[in-house]
């Protein structure tokens, strides 16, 4: 185990946006340790701050489902993978076609852009005093998209995506993170958190056979095969379950902790 590769959201940080105690010392014990740990989530840097907070984690953070790597000791977004406004139109035709009541979104590298229903009145934390318009009037060409976001209305999550995804994936990479929103997650077409990660553990000369990554949902998939002990939460999606090598233990169950704390056991005693 020399690099711990784990997604935040129903993976070490609940619903209530906290990270457990002991999920924070068993990774503060793996740093100690010199194992190398990197974040890989579908979030973007502006929603990092538990990990500053609760893990006083001052690393590199792979965001936007691998699109940006993003230092949180600096702030600063170091590579961006954006996609063209050309792929981003199309797809929303795409998927209008299909679906008509599907609202629109995009993620760029300086802030977020969404259309009017793509959330709730009530969410006043996503909106954040964003005007909402559609992208055809708020997209600029300075704009650099790295997430592209569809939310179906009435969709069953699962089906959306099957729905969705063979009219689109010329144009896009699509999946999905959310338990119960219909809502689709784009970026650069062969963009995932595992082309990044891979590349992430190149450059510190680290084998996949040496990674160790926990995941809970289907953006988590790809990750949670390439890696050499790919963890998928017992809580988690069937399909990031059936994909992963190895079965953590419930998230409500710190299973994260547990596992890194066994692996960490192991270490010890060679």
């Amino acid at each position: 185990m020399r690099l711990i590769a784990s997604d935040l959201d129903g993976t070490i940080i609940g619903r209530d946006g906290k990270i457990s105690d002991r999920t924070v010392r068993a990774f503060k014990d793996a740093a100690s340790a010199g194992v190398e740990i990197v974040f890989v989530t579908g979030r973007p840097p502006r929603w990092l701050d538990p990990l500053r907070s609760r893990l006083g984690h001052e690393g590199k953070v792979i965001c936007s489902n691998g699109a940006v790597i993003y230092d949180l000791a600096t702030s600063e977004v170091l590579t961006a993978r954006a996609l063209p406004h050309r792929n981003i139109f199309a797809a929303r035709e795409a998927i209008l076609h299909l679906h008509p009541t599907t609202t629109f979104a995009a993620e760029t590298t300086t802030g977020f852009l969404l259309e009017p229903g793509f959330v709730d009145s009530g969410s006043v934390e996503l909106l954040d005093g964003i005007t909402p318009r559609p992208l055809a009037e708020s997209l600029t060409e300075a704009d650099a998209v790295v997430k592209f976001l569809a939310r179906g209305k009435d969709q069953d999550p699962d089906a959306f995506l099957a729905d969705v995804q063979p009219a689109v994936n010329q144009l896009v990479s699509v999946t999905r993170s959310s338990p119960t929103v219909a809502l689709l997650e784009m970026a650069q077409p062969g963009i995932n958190k595992a082309v990044t990660l891979a590349e992430y553990a190149q450059s510190l000369r680290i084998d996949p056979q040496d990674v160790v990554a926990f995941g809970d949902m289907p953006n988590d998939i790809e990750m949670l095969e390439w890696a050499g002990h790919g963890y998928a939460m017992g809580s988690g999606h069937p399909e990031a379950i059936g994909a992963a090598r190895y079965r953590a233990p419930d998230f409500a169950d710190d299973g994260v902790a547990q596992v890194i704390e066994a692996r960490l056991a192991e270490l010890d005693g060679l």
